[in-house]
């Protein structure tokens, strides 16, 4: 791509802006640092990527998750299937008065956030 790019301004005499619209690159600055680069130290060093490599999947946290619920007892998964259980249940009965009366359920709620925020502010 880096290559396409400083052929393209080569092969047209396109100034750098005109070759970042024409390859949708948000940043025509970096066309400019692919040019040193290039004349620095060649092909070869526009191929090398930058920055961090992606985390393989072994190290993301979704995995780690589950490697903790494997050292779960049994009634360690009981208790987390009850309260997220419990969550649901809470959550659906605020959908459902939402539903219901959704001025009144709004109202309610607003209230209850504006005495919430009064208190912070007078700590």
């Amino acid at each position: 791509m880096k290559l396409d790019v400083l052929s393209f301004i080569k092969r047209t005499g396109s100034s750098e802006t005109e070759t970042a619209l024409h390859f949708g690159l948000k940043h025509p600055t970096l066309i400019a640092s692919w040019k040193k680069t290039f004349r620095e130290s060649g092909a070869e060093a526009l191929d090398r990527a930058k920055g961090r490599p992606p985390m393989s999947d072994t190290s993301k946290s979704s995995t780690n998750k589950q490697i903790k619920e494997k050292d779960m007892t049994h009634e360690q998964k009981l208790e987390r299937e009850n309260e997220l259980l419990r969550l649901e249940v809470e959550y659906l009965k605020k959908l459902r008065a939402f539903q219901m009366d959704p001025e009144g359920y709004l109202e309610k709620h607003k209230q209850r956030y504006h005495s919430n925020s009064e208190k912070n502010n007078s700590n």
